[in-house]
C-alpha cells in the first residue's frame, strides 16, 4: 500500500504515467559499441555539454574544463571476479554469477572475509543441468599451491539461487578465492570472452573497496596524472562507495516508468566525506559516474528525513519513490546535510551506510550535484533517463537519427546525436562525456 501511495504521488506531481520509456531510444549500431578500451586511459574522447553547447577534446584535458576550487566526487568500489565456471563430469559447463552475499551477513565486507564456507545469492547459467543439492567442484592451482572449490546448490527465489561454496585451504578469505578461481564479468554487451586486460582495464586505478559486479565507468577514463592535474588546480577530490550491482543492467521493461522497479544499492559515506560536500557545497560538485551522482543526491534525501525523525532508530533507507514524496518538505541543501551529521552524531557513526534505490527521471530537481562525468548509456536504459533529468530540454527540432519524445528535442538527444555523428565509442569501455545540469 505504502509502494502505492508513493506511485500515486509521483505520477500526480511529475506525471510519471506519461514518461515512456520508447521516447528515451536511439539507434545504437552494433560497432559503436567498444568492445576494448582505449591503449590508454585517458586518450578517450570527450564530450562537453554546458547550457546548451558541445565541444570536444579528449580526456587527459578534462581538468582544462573544471574550474578552480571545485569537488570532484569518485566511486571507490570495486569490481569482484564474480564469475565462476564450474564443468560437470558430462562436460555441461555451469556457469555461477556471484550477486550478493546471502543475508545472513550484515554486509559485503564480512561475507568477502568469510574462511572455508560462503552463502552468495546468484543468477546461475545451466542450472538446468545442475541439480538441487548437487555438489560441483573445480581445482585451481596458483603458483606452488593447489584451491579445491566446491559449489552447492541449495534453492531458489523469484530473483536468483542461494549457492554455498565451500574450499579448502580453509584457512584463505572468500575474498582471496575469488581472486584466484573467478573471472571479471564484463557487461553482457561486450560479447567476447574476459582477457587477461580486463582485470586491471575494468577497474578505477582508484578501486579500494571490493564488493560490486559492475564497474563505475565513468571513472575508468582517470590516471595518476589527472589527480596531479587536479591538485595542481586546486580542485578537490573525494569518495564515496556505492557497489554496483547487476541490476545496473535491468531493462525498463514497462511501458512508463511508474511501473519500473529500480535496483536497490548499498552507499558507505564518512562524516569526513558528507563534511566536505558541506564545505563545499556553494563550488562546482561533480560526481563522477551515475553511482556518485545517485549517492550524493541520496545523501540529501536522507538528510530530509532525520530532520523529520530526528530520533529514529531504523535503518537509513531511501526507496524508490520516495525523494518526490520528501519534495513537499525540501530545505537547503546545507541543512538537510547539516541534519544528517546531527543524526550521525547521535547515533555514534563514523561511516553512513544506507540502501539507496532512487529513480532519478526527467523532472528531479538535482540538490547537490551539478555536473556529471560519464560514459553513453543504453537506449531506453534509468541511465540515459538520469542524464536526460540533469542537462534538461532544449528548444523544439527535428534531429536526424533519433526518435523524438512529446518534448521535442531534449538536450540529451544533441548529445547523443553528436556522438553518434562524430565518431564517439558507447557503453562501459567507450567515451566520456562532462555534463554540466542545465540552470533552472
Amino acid at each position: 500500500m505504502q509502494l502505492l501511495k508513493w506511485q500515486q504521488l509521483v505520477a500526480h506531481n511529475m506525471e510519471v504515467e506519461n514518461i515512456y520509456i520508447k521516447e528515451y531510444n536511439y539507434t545504437l549500431p552494433e560497432e559503436r559499441i567498444a568492445s576494448y578500451p582505449q591503449a590508454k586511459r585517458d586518450i578517450s574522447k570527450l564530450l562537453i555539454f554546458k547550457e546548451g553547447d558541445i565541444a570536444e577534446d579528449v580526456f587527459k584535458n578534462i581538468v582544462c574544463h573544471i574550474p578552480e576550487n571545485s569537488l570532484l566526487i569518485f566511486n571507490d568500489t570495486k569490481v569482484l571476479e564474480a564469475r565462476l565456471l564450474f564443468k560437470k563430469m558430462t562436460g555441461a559447463v555451469i556457469e555461477i554469477f556471484c550477486l550478493e552475499p546471502h543475508e545472513q551477513y550484515p554486509d559485503i565486507t564480512t561475507a568477502m572475509l568469510q574462511k572455508g564456507k560462503v552463502r552468495w545469492k546468484c543468477l546461475v547459467g545451466g542450472v538446468s543441468k545442475w541439480k538441487h543439492q548437487q555438489v560441483l567442484e573445480k581445482k585451481i592451482k596458483p603458483g606452488d599451491k593447489e584451491i579445491v572449490l566446491q559449489a552447492r546448490y541449495i534453492n531458489k527465489s523469484a530473483q536468483s539461487f542461494t549457492i554455498e561454496l565451500s574450499w579448502t585451504p580453509a584457512e584463505m578469505s572468500f575474498a582471496e578465492v575469488l581472486h584466484f578461481a573467478g573471472v571479471i564479468p564484463l557487461p553482457p554487451y561486450i560479447k567476447r570472452t574476459v582477457e587477461e586486460s580486463d582485470k586491471e582495464r575494468y577497474q578505477t586505478v582508484y578501486a579500494h573497496v571490493e564488493g560490486s559486479v559492475a564497474a563505475p565507468t565513468a571513472g575508468l577514463h582517470f590516471t595518476d596524472t589527472i589527480f596531479e592535474k587536479c591538485k595542481e588546480k586546486n580542485i578537490q577530490t573525494d569518495f564515496v562507495t556505492l557497489h554496483v550491482g547487476a541490476g545496473t543492467f535491468k531493462p525498463v521493461k514497462t511501458e512508463t516508468m511508474i511501473g519500473h522497479e529500480m535496483h536497490a544499492e548499498i552507499i558507505h559515506v564518512s562524516k569526513e566525506t558528507i563534511e566536505n560536500i558541506l564545505r563545499n557545497l556553494e563550488n562546482n560538485i561533480i560526481a563522477v559516474g551515475t553511482t556518485s551522482l545517485r549517492t550524493l543526491e541520496t545523501l540529501y534525501w536522507l538528510g530530509v528525513k532525520t530532520s523529520l525523525d530526528p530520533e529514529s532508530i531504523g535503518e537509513l533507507n531511501l526507496s524508490q519513490w520516495e525523494a518526490y514524496e520528501l519534495a513537499q518538505h525540501s530545505m537547503l541543501p546545507k541543512n538537510a546535510l547539516s541534519f544528517l551529521l546531527n543524526y550521525m552524531n547521535k547515533k555514534r557513526w563514523t561511516t553512513l551506510v544506507a540502501k539507496t534505490q532512487l529513480l532519478i527521471i526527467p523532472g528531479y530537481k538535482f540538490k547537490i550535484a551539478n555536473a556529471l562525468v560519464t560514459n553513453f548509456h543504453q537506449p531506453q536504459s534509468t541511465l540515459l533517463l538520469l542524464v536526460a533529468a540533469l542537462i534538461g530540454n532544449d528548444l523544439p527540432d527535428s534531429p536526424a537519427g533519433i526518435s523524438m519524445g512529446k518534448t521535442g528535442r531534449e538536450n540529451w538527444q544533441k548529445v547523443y546525436e553528436y556522438a553518434l555523428s562524430n565518431n564517439f565509442r558507447f557503453l562501459s569501455y567507450g567515451d566520456g562525456n562532462l555534463l554540466w545540469a542545465k540552470k533552472d
